[in-house]
């Protein structure tokens, strides 16, 4: 009987790896086309709208450095309409969403946020004096969890009472009134007193905590009085010192543009808008993968002069060339 023979087909290796290519391309393939997580963005401020001029800026800024709201980030936006006491709850809501990082404004905010994490990345802007206001230890190595933008307070108060005392010469005294709550007060406060020796000025430091406080304070204004007014936590307070000065008569000097649109007489400072343009190149050098503690913290780079000419003449006051040639904004 004949013997039957089995006989093995040999496949090429070649076909092997082909065949393996073919069935692992359609897995990974599809992995590589899945759009990546959109990163998440928790916002935290006092503010009245979801449209402040610090989150606008930031939006812009990140677009420009391929950041797509929508697309590539989304944005969780607390603000608590001038409620600071609402502050730590609305951080540790956003911690608990899970959220990739925080962006802060104001010395409140930044407070709130540091206190309900220690792990997620937080960005601020419009903090006046990180360091004196305990938020970080070292302006180029922040340590932590925390860098931003300063809005230099500290830096920008002898500036601010020059341009007070250039468009109102006759004052002699100014009433130098803070939020009583932020930490960051003092070393501006010292820098004031300094520089009112040096121009001849009279400066009052008062610390209100609230519109009624502001009340019992300007009672005791009198002629040739003036006031600044710093940024501050409490947008509430800033609003309350435009409307007693416009009451009152006296020239008020204030931190940002932005009070100039609500009537206020002059200032000089940092941009709101810009100062989140310029955050938003932090907050993606960190979603790149930087960690905070190694990125120094920035001061503020846009400051401008605005005034309110209308204000100006309800006082009768004449703005001088020196100002109307230096200015940035006006108010009519």
């Amino acid at each position: 009987m004949r013997r039957m023979h089995n006989f093995c087909f040999r496949v090429p290796r070649w076909l092997w790896i082909a065949v393996a290519i073919l069935l692992w391309l359609p897995t990974h393939v599809g992995e590589a086309q899945k759009a990546p997580r959109q990163l998440r963005i928790g916002v935290l401020n006092a503010a009245w709208a979801a449209s402040h001029p610090t989150v606008e800026g930031l939006k812009a800024g990140l677009s420009e450095l391929g950041f797509v709201d929508g697309r590539d980030v989304t944005f969780d936006i607390r603000f608590t309409e001038g409620k600071l006491d609402a502050m730590p709850a609305a951080a540790e809501a956003l911690v608990k969403a899970g959220v990739d990082l925080i962006f802060t404004s104001q010395e409140a905010a930044t407070h709130a946020a540091k206190g309900a994490t220690e792990s997620v990345p937080i960005v601020f802007t419009l903090v006046g004096d990180p360091m004196g206001a305990g938020i970080v230890s070292n302006l180029g190595q922040p340590g932590g969890n925390v860098t931003g933008v300063s809005s230099l307070q500290t830096e920008l108060v002898a500036k601010r009472l020059e341009v007070l005392k250039t468009l109102t010469p006759a004052v002699r005294r100014v009433w130098l009134i803070y939020y009583g709550i932020d930490l960051g007060t003092t070393p501006m406060v010292t820098k004031a007193l300094e520089a009112g020796q040096r121009l001849k000025l009279e400066v009052i430091p008062k610390g209100v905590v609230d519109a009624g406080e502001l009340k019992r304070v300007l009672r005791e204004l009198r002629r040739d009085d003036a006031v600044l007014a710093p940024e501050g936590s409490n947008p509430d307070l800033t609003i309350a010192i435009i409307e007693q000065s416009l009451a009152l008569r006296v020239p008020a000097v204030f931190g940002t543009a932005l009070w100039i649109g609500y009537g206020g007489l002059i200032s000089y400072g940092p941009d709101y808008y810009a100062q989140g343009v310029q955050a938003a190149a932090l907050v993606a050098k960190i979603l790149r993968g930087t960690r905070p503690q190694d990125l120094p913290v920035e001061g503020a780079e846009k400051i401008d002069l605005a005034v309110n000419l209308k204000t100006a003449d309800l006082l009768g006051l004449t703005v001088p060339r020196k100002i109307l040639l230096r200015a940035d904004a006006f108010r009519r």
